[in-house]
């Protein structure tokens, strides 16, 4: 492709909103740009790397036997109605046409809407069923780029088995698949064990990669390589005793003591002494979780415990359930369904708010005071507490989500009736999986990883063009013939070629493009080499620069290439 016929418009200058990496990279390489909030048009050289990570996953996906769909977007909304999905996505999910149809956010539903007219027999499973398509969700917060738009490309895959084995199968094939696909995309990656959040089912992993861009935040073990996303992360932290002694419990006067904090200067005790209360609402009624002093609430691990979705309870219903205001609630009294941190579990002479207002309680003795209790494993790690699996500190750190593996059981195929009949002539629902990449996510993550201060650096198995030929002072008919002939002989190679045979543009602006767009090699034609029958060779990821007699240029290109 010749640069002076291209529609490549590299910048110089940035929105001020573009502050991640990729972003600025992919807005001033020209691969991309903004229609609306979260809404990427790609452009001529972003859209040849989206064809390069599509044909990727092509290629392994169908290595693990998967039989390539493509579903429509615009969806029956009463199909998602099945699953009660309709109402789980909320605002999330893009209504059209009197809200008759939606913008498919994903596409279980779809999928299992074709599966349950024709999987009706053990004899016709396995089957894995995938599609590369557009999605919608109405991101509030559409931000850094690709990484989040409320428009975006997946990679979707969807397994049917007959048994829990079966199920197992195709999920274990399908992780391989995966961290082929990443590998050959050169990225660094990791897994995780991951919440399955709105999609349900069993087992859940998510492939990451570390980046300050990231919106998931993980925890890490450098020593044995233990992962998590935080939603599910656990660690070994230090057991609390009580006391042996338990006082009997009094209240407290503490006016205009609202926090941890507050309460702990005002009383001159350490936060491991206070039992912290949350009011969180599960199907209407009221849930209250304590914590230890100042420890946070994960709720992905709440709504595991109470079997479905929680959320803070409202100010308003703060004082209808508990008779006080945020900052003077407390287990003693309260009539509903406590659970509280393990760290807590079995401690006493506590302090807790006394459900009234300015008031709190101390000497609480949660094995004597509190009963009907329920404890469990609620709370957010932090770094620098020991790993579950071996001691050693955990790192925590952001990271951004590039696929995500779901063993979705029979969620689906029992709400919408997806039956198939075994071998003795009995009916089960299909047992089902999902899997999920974002195609463009691959692509930020790439250059999150590779790039250096003058561009992208892009490899061989994503870059948009394996070469790019840069003709100097391309008004000397010497360099305009040679360049041509260079052309014409790499293209006829079979080499992927983007020739900058731009006449007005300084061979300054030419190195700038040529480093900012990142093609592994360039090749320098000068009138100055010409003359030694020479052109000049660079290697955009390490630098280096050699020259190479133009009879033996193929033959060294081909070798740089292997």
């Amino acid at each position: 492709m010749k640069l002076s016929k291209s529609f490549i418009p590299t910048l110089k200058e940035v929105p001020n909103d573009a502050v991640v990496t990729s972003h600025v990279l992919m807005l001033r390489a020209g691969m991309v740009r903004m229609l609306s909030a979260g809404i990427y048009s790609f452009l001529p050289l972003g859209y040849k790397v989206v064809k390069k990570v599509c044909e990727i996953i092509h290629q392994e996906m169908d290595a693990i036997g998967g039989q390539e769909f493509h579903l429509p977007a615009l969806n029956p909304k009463e199909i998602w109605e099945e699953t009660n999905r309709v109402e789980a996505f909320g605002d999330t999910m893009f209504h059209v046409k009197n809200r008759e149809y939606i913008l498919a956010p994903t596409h279980e539903e779809i999928m299992t809407y074709h599966a349950r007219r024709v999987l009706a027999s053990y004899k016709d499973m396995p089957q894995t069923w995938y599609q590369i398509q557009t999605k919608f969700r109405n991101e509030p917060r559409p931000r850094s780029g690709i990484i989040r738009g409320r428009q975006f490309l997946m990679k979707d895959s969807y397994s049917f088995d007959t048994t829990q084995e079966g199920l197992n199968e195709s999920y274990k094939l399908h992780d391989s698949a995966y961290r082929n696909i990443f590998e050959r995309c050169g990225l660094k990656f990791f897994v995780v064990g991951a919440s399955s959040g709105a999609m349900g089912g069993s087992g859940s992993e998510e492939f990451m990669v570390k980046s300050s861009a990231g919106e998931d935040t993980v925890a890490y073990c450098e020593s044995c390589g233990y992962a998590g996303n935080v939603e599910v992360a656990t660690s070994k932290v230090e057991a609390l005793k009580r006391d042996d002694v338990s006082k009997d419990i009094y209240e407290i006067s503490t006016p205009n003591v609202k926090s941890i904090d507050e309460l702990c200067a005002f009383l001159n005790i350490d936060e491991t002494q206070c039992a912290k209360s949350r009011v969180y609402i599960n199907d209407k009624e009221a849930v209250l979780v304590l914590m230890l002093g100042n420890e946070e609430v994960n709720e992905t691990k709440l709504e595991k415990v109470t079997g479905s979705g929680v959320r803070p309870g409202h100010p308003e219903e703060l004082k209808e359930f508990t008779g006080a205001d945020a900052g003077s609630i407390g287990p003693v009294g309260f009539k509903g369904r406590i659970i509280a941190d393990e760290r807590l579990r079995n401690l006493n002479n506590l302090f807790s708010g006394a459900n009234k207002n300015d008031f709190h309680i101390g000497g609480i003795d949660l094995s004597r005071d509190v009963p009907n209790i329920e404890y469990a494993d609620l709370r957010i790690i932090k770094a620098g507490e020991n790993c579950p699996r071996c001691d050693s500190k955990l790192d925590v750190f952001p990271a951004i989500e590039l696929g995500h593996i779901f063993k979705l059981g029979t969620k689906y195929s029992e709400s919408m009736g997806a039956l198939f009949l075994d071998e003795n002539g009995k009916s089960h629902p299909i047992i089902m999986g999902s899997y999920g990449i974002g195609v463009e996510r691959v692509i930020a993550c790439y250059i999150e990883q590779h790039h250096d201060e003058r561009g992208i650096v892009w490899d061989t198995s994503l870059a948009p063009f394996q070469i790019h030929l840069i003709g100097l002072n391309m008004k000397k008919e010497e360099v305009i013939t040679a360049s041509e002939n260079l052309y014409a002989q790499l293209q006829k190679e079979g080499f992927e070629v983007l020739f900058d045979d731009r006449r007005d543009a300084q061979a300054g602006f030419k190195f700038n493009d040529a480093d900012l767009l990142g093609m592994p090699i360039q090749i320098i034609v000068g009138e100055k080499k010409l003359k030694e029958n020479k052109v000049e060779v660079k290697i955009r990821k390490s630098g280096e620069r050699f020259e190479v007699e133009i009879d033996n240029l193929i033959n060294t290109i081909k070798d740089l290439l292997k």
